[in-house]
């Protein structure tokens, strides 16, 4: 099955992803990625997004199709940036787009400024099938480093047994539980 854009100037746009077989990328469903985007609609045109854990891209790349002003994408794997930097300049958005190589679980204090929607897509299991959990510390450093406006919007996906407690600074105001995937939306709390 083909990894596509879904809408906007891109609509219909294969993108180039690994082998259906390969799961050290797990791209979002289809119809996932159609909720969450149809939920922050009126958010995307003219945002500064960013994409954490981008893996292939195709979630800043839908933003960059329906209107973000600029995308900034996440990633520690060549593989994965290669992907990015080959999806991103094949649709023309290169002007658009910022490609960062960073282990964020590491290095956070590298995004600096703030930013309208932040995704944050981590690999839910590492190469040997053991459960990861980077989504708590994301969040934390989220408030920490300083990287929401007051109207931002922090979507998260998760697995479901992945728990994440609550984080001083933030409010879950929203969460789609799709099989074994939890999306949560959060805004800062003023």
């Amino acid at each position: 099955m083909a990894l596509k854009v879904i809408s906007g100037i891109a609509c219909g746009r294969v993108l180039k992803t690994l082998p259906i077989n390969d799961l050290s990328i797990r791209p979002m469903l289809g119809r996932i990625k159609k909720s969450v985007f149809d939920i922050i609609r009126s958010k995307i045109p003219c945002s500064v997004f960013i994409d954490l854990f981008a893996g292939v891209g195709s979630i800043g790349i839908e933003a960059l199709s329906r209107g973000a002003e600029k995308v900034i994408f996440v990633e520690f794997s060549n593989t994965s940036l290669s992907l990015i930097k080959h999806n991103v300049s094949m649709l023309g958005f290169d002007d658009r787009a910022r490609i960062i190589k960073c282990d964020i679980t590491r290095s956070f204090a590298i995004l600096q400024g703030k930013y309208d929607i932040i995704f944050v897509g981590p690999p839910y299991r590492d190469k040997d099938k053991n459960m990861l959990a980077f989504t708590y510390s994301v969040l934390r450093n989220s408030v920490k480093y300083g990287i929401l406006k007051d109207d931002s919007i922090l979507i998260t996906q998760r697995h479901i047994k992945e728990y994440v407690g609550d984080v001083t600074g933030l409010e879950c105001f929203r969460s789609e539980k799709y099989g074994d995937t939890l999306i949560s939306f959060y805004k800062r709390v003023v």
